[in-house]
């Protein structure tokens, strides 16, 4: 298969893609930028507070990693078509377990008690939570979670919050 994009012509396979950064919609950019900010830990890199245009850019090392946009008419919706979850990884469960308490003292709703395997015998596991709009969230790791419960059996944790 050929395909041509502009001047220029691919054969096979697509090239790779890396991600980007995310784009949320929330109702309320002041107390959703505090959430992510001030709880979770990422850096404003700018925003923009225009009537009818308020946004922020926050990032880790300089880098765009989410973009709070304030267009949401209504908290976030699990039975709509679009974003699932929003996911990221912590360098241990430890680390997780701190987020946990930074989250819970801000007083953040949890899917679960603790950190939870993926799955039965899954070494990977997290914590699931709700932003301020009630966007489903998810702070994992790869290894350390051997031990913990898997609350939706051998289905995935992340899929069934």
């Amino acid at each position: 298969m050929t395909v041509t994009v502009g001047e220029t012509a691919t054969t096979g396979t697509a090239p790779a893609l890396a991600p980007g950064h995310t784009g949320l919609n929330v109702t309320d950019l002041e107390r959703s930028l505090a959430f992510y900010r001030d709880v979770l830990g990422f850096a404003e890199l700018g925003r923009g507070d225009e009537e009818g245009r308020r946004f922020a850019f926050l990032g880790q090392g300089g880098a765009l990693v989410l973009t709070l946009w304030e267009q949401a008419a209504g908290p976030f919706s699990p039975t709509a078509a679009g974003l699932h979850h929003l996911a990221w990884t912590a360098g241990s469960p430890a680390e997780v377990r701190v987020f946990e308490e930074r989250l819970r003292a801000y007083g953040a709703a949890f899917a679960h008690e603790g950190i939870v395997a993926h799955a039965e015998g899954a070494a990977s596991g997290g914590i699931f939570f709700h932003d301020p709009d009630g966007t489903r969230l998810e702070i994992s790791v790869p290894a350390g979670a051997e031990s913990a419960p898997a609350p939706s059996g051998a289905a995935p944790t992340c899929g069934f919050f």
